[in-house]
């Protein structure tokens, strides 16, 4: 009798709030195992992951939810994130880089500290492009096993990115170069995986319901009322999670390197 499959696994940073709680959830649904870092609120991790267990349970699903503190600008939290992550499951079929962090304070372009600046690079393009450098280590290693075993092994990366990747805005440009920086991750990583099999995509939300955007509900609320998206709503997590949930479950099988907009239209150029 053969072994029955190893349940699929992932590993979300910055899964305890906002996007990378709606990831987390919607593939809570479809049973797979988390581990869900968070890089401060012990409180909302451990929600999140009950949450998750209810939603697994309620779908027929058992499921084991792991919380890990780390914050991913830190070379040492990003080990033990690594290390803790391959002792709680025997293989890891997607990581999703969604932790990120915006300007503590909205400062014109021209009022912009060093501080900031290297703030931002750190958690939200050094952490993503070195843990994925390091957990793509270990997906080449098991795609070797899997082979000699001919067990299924398809391992994904996704980065989940920003609007801000190409759009300007003056009071927050550390944010953009961020985003805009992490971007070309994809297209480095889709290059350089690709013939370990190994698939990579970007998902770039729009403005999208979270604590992070709270402050300027009541600004956005007008743009969206006028037009700014053909969609003329908030996006939430869930729209997120569910473009995530599509590729953990294989449905571009010949795709990597793609850029998935859940931006409810606001990429489109019109007259």
């Amino acid at each position: 009798m053969a072994n029955a499959p190893t349940p699929s696994s992932a590993l979300i940073t910055g899964g305890s709030r906002g996007i990378g709680r709606g990831i987390a959830l919607e593939l809570a649904d479809l049973g797979w195992h988390l581990v869900i870092n968070y890089a401060g609120n012990q409180a909302a991790a451990e929600q999140t992951a009950q949450d998750c267990l209810a939603r697994a349970r309620a779908a027929g699903h058992s499921i084991q939810i792991a919380i890990c503190q780390a914050d991913i600008g830190l070379a040492h939290d990003r080990e033990r994130l690594v290390a803790f992550t391959r002792q709680q499951f025997l293989k890891l079929d997607l990581l999703v880089n969604n932790a990120g962090v915006a300007p503590e304070t909205r400062a014109d372009l021209l009022e912009t500290t060093e501080a900031s600046f290297d703030r931002l690079m750190s958690v939200n393009v050094k952490g993503p492009f070195f843990l994925t450098q390091r957990l793509a280590q270990w997906m080449i290693e098991l795609t070797v096993a899997a082979a000699r075993d001919v067990a299924p092994y398809t391992p994904k990366i996704v980065t989940i990115s920003s609007i801000s990747a190409y759009t300007a805005s003056i009071n927050r440009g550390e944010y953009c170069l961020a985003k805009a920086a992490l971007s070309m991750l994809t297209p480095l990583f889709a290059s350089r995986l690709s013939e370990h099999g190994i698939y990579v995509y970007e998902i770039r939300p729009g403005i999208v319901a979270t604590d992070m955007t709270q402050g300027v509900r009541e600004k956005y609320d007008r743009l969206i009322a006028d037009g700014l998206t053909p969609i003329r709503r908030w996006g939430t997590p869930a729209d997120v999670g569910k473009a995530v949930v599509a590729i953990a479950q294989g449905l571009f099988p010949f795709s990597t390197g793609e850029v998935i907009n859940v931006d409810g239209g606001f990429h489109l150029r019109r007259l």
